[in-house]
């Protein structure tokens, strides 16, 4: 009896030493998570470069640190920094007057035949006024969104840094101990060996289909709509690139929001021919990336429908922001994965 309670009592004691580690490192949990995704897809390659540096884990996992610095973190900031400069010209184009989506907008709604007013009139759309009073009000705001985060940017630089570095310092003691570590939460998981490795297999394959497969198909994506949008005389081709290539992130929605809209109103305002461009470069090119690069990148791994997908990612971004994208199909997965072995167990 005095057994069972001990254990009852270490047990509550457990969880509650836990939940205040999780919490004392909560303000870093983006650090976290992406110091142990950049582990998880990096650590091949740190393994090869062990044998090429005598040996040596801790030469190994300075070397790839570098390649991480040099691959993604040094273009990720540079890409940021011209975004925002871009979104600066844009909003301060739009306040001298110089662009005018409003008119633009009139000028498409007076192109269209009057087969698609009557449409845009079925579904409420008619209203050529109160859609440019409800655009003014929409970039009104994204304006004023655009200056408090810029204002954000740079009250919370420190705070930046201090997660980057953070990131770089988990990320590099991962990559050298990250097998005794995984060594030791194994042990100390209350599942059988199996049921382990089912687990950790399907974390590490969702964790790279993610975030390879997914991401690199968004940047290609994001990478040809902004060559085609800049090739086309097309203004803030960069804002654009970047906004096909978040949606790209997305199953069943894609780049294709962004570069329809466009074509359809070169179609009916001008130039004809840019628009034709447009679609077929969207139709032949963007849309086609998808079908060829997913299977090579992401495969069949995940075993997961495309709809799971869709709803956890849109549901992981609603709760965690960004960072939910990872962490939405990964908890779908490990909810089904966690599934199937108490129904094989039952079975």
């Amino acid at each position: 009896m005095s057994g069972s309670v001990e254990d009852r009592g270490f047990g509550w004691l457990l969880v509650a030493v836990s939940a205040a580690f999780a919490l004392i490192l909560w303000p870093f949990e983006s650090a976290i998570l992406w110091g142990t995704v950049l582990a998880i897809l990096f650590m091949p390659l740190e393994r090869r470069l062990v044998p090429l540096l005598g040996r040596s884990r801790t030469a190994a996992s300075l070397a790839t640190l570098v390649i991480v610095v040099v691959m993604v973190i040094v273009p990720l900031v540079l890409l940021a920094g011209a975004l925002a400069a871009e979104a600066s010209s844009v909003v301060a184009r739009v306040r001298s007057g110089e662009l005018d989506p409003g008119g633009a907008l009139r000028r498409f709604v007076d192109a269209l035949p009057p087969w698609a007013v009557g449409l845009l009139d079925r579904f409420g759309l008619g209203d050529v006024d109160a859609m440019r009073a409800r655009l003014s009000g929409s970039i009104a705001g994204a304006s004023k969104f655009l200056a408090a985060q810029a204002i954000s940017l740079g009250q919370n630089t420190l705070d930046f840094l201090v997660g980057l570095g953070v990131m770089l310092y988990l990320l590099f003691f991962l990559l050298r101990d990250g097998e005794a570590l995984f060594a030791r939460v194994r042990a100390a998981l209350p599942l059988r060996p199996d049921r382990q490795r089912a687990l950790f297999e399907k974390f590490a394959v969702v964790v790279r289909a993610t975030v390879k497969g997914n991401i690199v198909i968004a940047i290609v994506q994001g990478a040809l709509g902004g060559i085609i949008f800049w090739l086309l005389g097309i203004h803030a081709a960069l804002l654009w690139a970047v906004l096909m290539a978040f949606l790209s992130l997305l199953p069943a929605v894609g780049a294709f929001l962004v570069w329809l809209p466009v074509a359809l109103y070169l179609l009916a305002a001008g130039p004809v021919w840019k628009g034709l461009v447009l679609i077929a470069w969207g139709v032949l090119v963007i849309g086609l990336v998808d079908n060829l690069l997913r299977p090579l990148l992401v495969g069949k791994d995940t075993k997961m429908p495309d709809y799971v997908v869709l709803v956890s990612t849109l549901g992981g971004i609603a709760v965690f922001g960004l960072n939910g994208f990872v962490i939405g199909p990964l908890i779908a997965a490990m909810f089904i994965a966690a599934w199937d072995l108490y129904a094989a167990s039952r079975r």
